[in-house]
């Protein structure tokens, strides 16, 4: 009786462990079918969770502006379940030529080269393209238009510099000795001061007494010890405003300024960041406005059209991301500190852009959130 018992009771536990093993079994296979069926949409280049190798490689660096475009682009590559690796030369030109010749030697799919100035940029970028790889560009040199299949992305550099400049005039009454901050040698600075020229020659009550512009990694220290200099040599009411072409340079600017006690002297700039914000919030500041596309958005956006390219999607050859003005009267009526991250809560659509995500991107970015 005993034996009949456990024999039973043995071939009891094999039928549940067999049942077990087939539920189990058709259990996996429906989430493998689930899980085709999620990629069923996505381009097969990243189909059943393959990823991509990505170096971003820019030019200029040491501020805040750059930290927030690298991390921008770092962070929507990831999501997408790319490998991404950033690289900044700090304005250093040989190193940022190493930098790409070293990148181009490794496995890389894709490539985002930002503030690429010189010819020397278009041979390596074609070298690029000639090996297959794909390729986009931020605020560099207008001849990379040539080289097939090769975007160029830019902030609408003419419409930031309008926007800052028609502030200035419209305040100042279009009256005023300003300073003008401004480096030359780098496209979107070029696509800047066009747009300056042009305001001046509109503009006649508009005199430009003094300038100054340096790109390096101290670009805000140089620039803070240069306009100290120019508010020694112009006393109060022989300098109304600054017109800054780079938030490095408002920086600098903003704090001599400050040390001086000569907050009658308007900056009108360019760019935006963390840092930028905490200074155009302080009571004392004199930084009246600035014109600026969310430099995350931006490194995002790159990150975007080269997912496409890597796709086999159609991408355009240029692209201008759309300029906002922020004025300190904004920053400064917010209850608490302003920062890139709550900026959008002041400014209508600030850091926000659908532009080249795309439906298989969401897709990517569900199957990969963590």
């Amino acid at each position: 009786m005993r034996k009949t018992i456990k024999a039973t009771f043995i071939t009891a536990i094999a039928s549940a462990l067999l049942l077990t093993g087939c539920s189990s079994g058709q259990s996996s296979t429906e989430t493998k079918k689930e899980e085709k069926v999620s990629f069923e949409n996505v381009p097969e280049r990243f189909a059943d969770g393959q990823g991509a190798k990505i170096k971003v490689i820019r030019k200029i660096g040491g501020d805040d502006h750059t930290a927030q475009y690298l991390a921008g682009a770092k962070e929507e590559g990831e999501s997408l379940g790319f490998q991404v690796d950033t690289y900044t030369a700090n304005g250093d030109t040989a190193k940022f030529h190493d930098a790409i010749a070293q990148a181009m030697q490794q496995d890389y799919d894709g490539y985002i080269i930002s503030h690429g100035d010189d010819a020397a940029t278009v041979n390596d970028v074609q070298k690029l393209v000639d090996a297959g790889k794909s390729v986009v560009t931020f605020d560099s040199i207008n001849d990379l238009s040539k080289i097939e299949g090769v975007t160029l992305t830019s902030q609408d550099d003419e419409a930031l510099a309008a926007l800052a400049l028609d502030k200035l005039i419209e305040e100042q009454k279009g009256k005023a000795a300003i300073a003008y901050l401004w480096v030359d040698g780098f496209p979107p600075m070029v696509r800047r001061n066009a747009v300056y020229q042009k305001k001046l020659k509109e503009n006649p009550g508009i005199k430009e007494v003094e300038r100054f512009g340096v790109a390096s990694a101290d670009t805000s220290v140089q620039t803070q010890n240069a306009v100290a200099a120019m508010l020694n040599k112009y006393p109060k009411g022989e300098l109304d405003a600054i017109f800054a072409t780079w938030d490095a340079f408002a920086i600098g600017a903003a704090r001599a300024i400050k040390e001086a006690g000569r907050e009658e002297v308007k900056i009108y700039g360019i760019d935006v960041s963390n840092a930028d914000l905490q200074e155009i919030h302080s009571a004392d500041s004199s930084w009246a406005y600035t014109a600026a596309v969310d430099p995350k958005l931006i490194g995002a956006v790159n990150m975007r059209i080269l997912a496409k390219k890597l796709a086999g999607e159609d991408t355009p050859q240029t692209y201008d991301l759309k300029a906002s003005l922020i004025s300190q009267k904004q920053i400064q009526a917010s209850k608490e500190a302003v920062n890139m991250t709550n900026l959008s809560g002041i400014v209508n659509g600030w850091g926000e852009s659908s532009e080249f995500e795309e439906d298989w991107m969401k897709v990517l970015k569900a199957h990969y959130k963590k």
